[in-house]
């Protein structure tokens, strides 16, 4: 998983994580082409006359507005997002793996520079749309809170990732999903049946099973990889950055479709960055990376982040969102096997056992979403 992934990736569904509407007739005539109103080919007539004469309001300039009306865009490749989607969970997974192997930085500095990276990444795109640097006055506020909620995750990411295995760090971050029904259920008056408080339990003993608290395991840690005390921070770190990136879908979900899903982005990159760079001068902690290894590691974990991102974005899409919230638990696989091959870690079977409930969990989670927007989208059909 991506450093930040809670927060990016709650930026991905905004961004085509919203089903496209089917035109009324459409839904078994797909493949079938209505007729074109539009003058024939040859016959030169100004712009608005064609699309007077074409009465068609697809945006697209003639005749090329006569293809989009009356037809359903297909896939250009069936399985083309599901593979968009293990792609972005192995990029990710190769960008926290670098993570684990820088040396001497700060996950504050390393989370600056992840930041400057996707102010990179997103600038041109505001610039292309228009779309302004400060938002809608009404929505400045929750942009704000996602920023700010947003950043706060990837750092503590981060930090997790730095002080305990990569597979737990990833496991626990995992249950953000359940959070975010709950907090929906708290904030937005969402629906939490009794399958939603299931899934939650099954998150929460996952955790455990990993985290292994004292008062329940002992103190001595059964299999815990270096320092216990580091372990129980970054468990917690873990957690609470699953919390925070599930209080920034519930966020975007409050704002909706009102602001471009580039200036949600934005504002998580400016607002991260200003935070971390006070939060290096307050712990004293700035300064460039020592070595080439560490540069180098660094520029990687940015592109290889955006990598994912892109790929996530694009796999939303052009999938519905339930399948790709499955198939990104791939991300746990590729943490797993990343940490036995590369840093020699064997996971223990409380760990196994934990990501069992955890991905159960949000399987379980996406699927029950998954099939109530299908209802709803029958239901709207009818």
């Amino acid at each position: 998983m991506v450093p930040g992934q809670g927060d990016e990736g709650a930026a991905a569904p905004a961004a085509g994580g919203q089903e496209l509407e089917v035109q009324p007739g459409q839904e078994d005539g797909a493949g079938v082409r209505q007729p074109c109103l539009c003058p024939a080919p040859g016959i030169e007539v100004a712009g608005a006359e064609e699309r007077r004469a074409c009465d068609c309001s697809s945006g697209l300039p003639w005749p090329r507005c006569c293809e989009a009306a009356g037809t359903k865009k297909k896939a250009a490749c069936p399985g083309l997002g599901l593979f968009y989607t293990v792609l972005s969970a192995f990029l990710f997974s190769v960008a926290s793996l670098f993570l684990k192997k820088v040396e001497d930085l700060h996950s504050v500095e390393v989370s600056a520079f992840r930041c400057v990276f996707q102010m990179a990444f997103v600038l041109p795109g505001l610039i292309y749309y228009k779309t302004g640097f400060l938002g809608p006055k009404g929505k400045r506020i929750f942009l704000f809170l996602r920023g700010f909620l947003g950043s706060t995750a990837m750092v503590l990411l981060y930090y997790a990732y730095q002080v305990m295995p990569l597979s737990d760090a990833t496991v626990i971050t995992f249950t953000s999903p359940v959070f975010t029904s709950l907090l929906a259920w708290i904030f937005l008056k969402e629906k939490y049946s009794l399958w939603d408080l299931l899934f939650t339990l099954f998150a929460v003993t996952g955790v455990i099973l990993i985290a292994r608290p004292p008062f329940l395991f002992g103190s001595s840690g059964m299999g815990i990889e270096g320092s216990y005390a580091d372990h129980l921070k970054g468990s917690v770190a873990a957690i609470a950055s699953a919390v925070s990136a599930a209080s920034t879908i519930v966020i975007l979900r409050k704002v909706g479709k009102s602001v471009h899903y580039f200036l949600s982005i934005w504002y998580y990159a400016v607002i991260g960055l200003i935070g971390c760079v006070i939060a290096l001068f307050v712990l004293n902690e700035w300064r460039l990376p020592h070595c080439g290894k560490d540069r180098v590691l660094l520029i990687l974990i940015g592109l290889l982040g955006l990598g994912g991102q892109v790929f996530l974005t694009k796999a939303l899409q052009i999938e519905k969102a339930g399948p790709v919230s499955i198939v990104r638990t791939m991300d746990v696989v590729f943490a797993f096997i990343l940490q036995i091959l590369f840093l020699n870690h064997l996971p223990t079977w409380w760990t196994v056992g934990g990501a069992l409930c955890v991905l159960a969990s949000s399987s379980g989670t996406a699927i029950r979403k998954w099939r109530q927007s299908v209802k709803k989208a029958k239901q709207s059909e009818i």
